[in-house]
């Protein structure tokens, strides 16, 4: 089994910058990559960014390219955001699979998801 957890999450001004960290435990040998997904105010879940834990390949949603990079340090996977937009507000999680068989950007690909950390963006 695995856990996920996410912190730093909050409410910032446009423009500033945000840290996400994403604590992965139990079996995490057998994972092959980790994502993060944000899921607006009202709206479905949206791919972010990910990460393969084998290769240390990273991908990113054309939306934030430029903005945000993903990194790892042993268990825990960050999310740094810059740049914060208002359309940036929104429950951001971490997910992993052990394959992530339909592709790192979509939601279907991850087993274990994480509760959840809410960023709120303000103008």
């Amino acid at each position: 089994q695995v856990q996920l957890a996410e912190s730093g999450g909050g409410s910032v001004r446009a423009g500033d910058s945000l840290r996400l960290s994403c604590v992965v435990s139990g079996r995490t040998s057998t994972l092959h990559a980790v994502g993060w997904f944000r899921r607006p105010p009202g709206k479905g879940r949206e791919y972010v960014a990910s990460t393969r834990l084998t290769t240390g390949d990273r991908y990113y949603a054309d939306s934030v390219k430029g903005r945000v990079t993903i990194s790892r340090d042993r268990n825990k996977v960050f999310l740094q955001i810059s740049s914060l937009k208002t359309e940036d507000t929104g429950v951001y999680s971490c997910a992993a699979d052990p394959e992530v068989y339909y592709g790192v950007g979509h939601e279907q690909s991850y087993k274990y998801w994480g509760q959840g950390t809410q960023v709120t963006v303000f103008s």
